[in-house]
């Protein structure tokens, strides 16, 4: 059975935020544990954004497809690649 359009809607309303608050949240923690070090930092942060991109995608990919940008939603919606109903 195929998710309705307003719950993949919400999964990728949800997931987009989550992403969001993975990429902010592991730059913070890159930036205090690494204490200076550049290069640390960006693996640091690099590391932490694809293990929340990775539980993410597995988490609401089977809901909606896992595409956590509103604008590639919005174009598959109206390119029929999100089917309505």
């Amino acid at each position: 059975m195929k998710p309705n359009l307003p719950r993949r809607l919400t999964a990728e309303f949800f997931g987009t935020l989550l992403l969001v608050a993975a990429v902010v949240g592991s730059g913070i923690m890159a930036e205090r544990l690494a204490g200076g070090n550049v290069a640390l930092a960006l693996l640091a942060n690099t590391i932490a954004t694809g293990a929340a991109l990775v539980a993410l995608i597995l988490t609401f990919g089977s809901i909606s497809g896992a595409h956590f940008n509103p604008v590639v939603s919005v174009s598959r919606c109206f390119g029929r690649g999100f089917v309505l109903g």
